[in-house]
């Protein structure tokens, strides 16, 4: 008989917890705006062949630019994700065109559909359910459709209304030829992310969850996106991270998050985390480049899971 060193446990719960950490990282997606497409060169030299990119669309946004960032990344390997934005849709017609475009140019698999942060809407259409009913996704063929989900809650909508919203999407998805996920804002905690999932899961949610997660960036700047947002809970933990000015200028990166989910995804069977989407909020090279360093297991574990430290050196 041979005895286990306490030594050999250690090293068997770490690489247990390294796996974790690894799994849920494979195949993120990212995103990237129309704007911030002028400033990079080339997609390539950051994202991975077959990578999906999220093109969001602003208020205010021209879907022409949707289009030709979405025609960009097809032609530099990557497989896009363009959002449609309900309230920023002026007809039925125009949504028609927006999926035909896109159809012919990229072959068009993967959307996003949300509501939009426009106040008065510009056409019909006053929520993603608005266009998701329409059945023009399934008429051009889009395989994957992201709907949007909300651990912290929403400034704009009620609980009882995404209660709504969130069944009416389950059954939706029984209905379309496409594959339904939900897609969530960024969050900065587990431990919400975590009671949302086994909520939404008691209510009879069965989408599986692509959690957003912000990239690497500065608390100052992680603190104006979460306020734009309406970031709720979670920004508890930012303000905690600022508690000097110095400190406002420091790197964030979401290792202790990450850690956190991936052990709740190993842990319970039942989870609904699926993958994880990055917000690249300080920037797409330094995200991308700390996220697949991640997912090619390139860290070291804090002590006392308080995270981990990427080995690869990002400029």
């Amino acid at each position: 008989m041979f005895a286990v060193s306490n030594a050999d446990t250690v090293d068997s719960a770490t690489e247990e917890t390294r796996r974790q950490i690894i799994d849920l990282m494979q195949d993120f997606t990212i995103e990237t705006t129309p704007g911030s497409a002028a400033k990079i060169p080339d997609y390539r030299d950051h994202l991975r062949p077959g990578a999906r990119v999220a093109v969001t669309f602003l208020p205010g946004s021209d879907f022409a630019d949707t289009l030709a960032t979405a025609k960009r990344l097809k032609e530099e390997g990557l497989e896009p994700m363009p959002h449609f934005a309900a309230r920023s849709i002026p007809s039925l017609a125009d949504l028609e065109d927006y999926l035909k475009a896109l159809k012919e140019a990229v072959d068009l698999k993967h959307v996003v559909a949300l509501a939009g942060a426009v106040d008065q809407p510009l056409g019909p259409f006053q929520s993603s359910m608005d266009i998701l009913e329409t059945g023009l996704f399934d008429k051009y063929g889009v395989e994957t459709i992201g709907v949007a989900g909300h651990p912290e809650g929403s400034p704009d909508i009620g609980p009882a209304a995404l209660q709504d919203a969130l069944a009416w999407k389950n059954d939706f998805a029984a209905r379309s030829d496409a594959q339904l996920y939900i897609a969530t804002q960024f969050c900065f905690e587990a431990a919400p992310i975590i009671a949302w999932d086994k909520a939404i899961r008691e209510a009879g949610n069965s989408l599986p969850i692509h959690i957003g997660v912000p990239g690497l960036a500065t608390i100052k700047t992680l603190i104006n996106h979460a306020k734009a947002c309406g970031v709720g809970p979670s920004m508890r933990f930012l303000t905690r991270q600022a508690r000097n000015v110095a400190k406002l200028m420091t790197v964030n990166a979401p290792d202790k998050l990450l850690l956190d989910l991936a052990r709740y995804k190993a842990l319970d069977p039942d989870c609904g985390i699926t993958r994880v989407h990055m917000y690249p909020l300080g920037g797409l090279r330094r995200s991308a480049a700390w996220s697949y360093a991640v997912a090619d297991g390139h860290f070291d574990l804090k002590p006392k899971e308080k995270g981990f430290n990427v080995t690869l050196h990002i400029e």
